[in-house]
């Protein structure tokens, strides 16, 4: 879909309402369509990401993507990648969760070269960042600072 041919589509309709009236009118319906042309784009990206949202909840496997290339926009529908992470976590906990994350540029960059050393997709890198980070093991090493024990040990 060609995101100009919406906006322009409605530019046009406000202005042919506002023909037909008087010069006001029509200075006025000129005035609502700029307005239009500046909102309607991000209008019609939160529509159509609420509905591959909807969409994505009801399909049993995969997800629907918008996908955004200068003035065309698309709804693709991806598979999941079978792999480490749609199996049960450390808990046993099978069910999986969707959730959206924000990231500076910075740390997106680390973890993709994070996850290309290790072979897998940036999503199983993070979760298993996240497992081991959150893991009951966690609690025995709080004594750990540095590369240094500190504490007491029996022999």
């Amino acid at each position: 879909m060609k995101m100009s041919q919406v906006v322009d589509g409605l530019r046009s309709d406000v202005v042919a309402v506002g023909e037909l009236g008087d010069d006001t009118v029509a200075e006025l319906a000129e005035r609502i369509a700029d307005v239009l042309g500046r909102s309607v784009p991000g209008r019609v990206l939160d529509l159509l990401s609420d509905a591959a949202a909807e969409l994505t909840a009801t399909v049993p496997a995969g997800r629907v993507d918008i996908r955004v290339a200068g003035d065309d926009v698309e709804m693709t529908y991806v598979e999941d990648e079978p792999g480490p992470s749609a199996a049960p976590t450390s808990d046993g906990d099978a069910q999986l969760a969707r959730i959206s994350l924000r990231l500076g540029e910075g740390l997106k960059s680390r973890l993709e070269e994070g996850a290309a050393t290790e072979g897998v997709s940036v999503n199983t890198f993070i979760v298993h960042m996240l497992e081991r980070g959150t893991s009951s093991n966690r609690s025995r090493n709080n004594n750990r600072v540095g590369n240094r024990l500190h504490g007491y040990g029996t022999t």
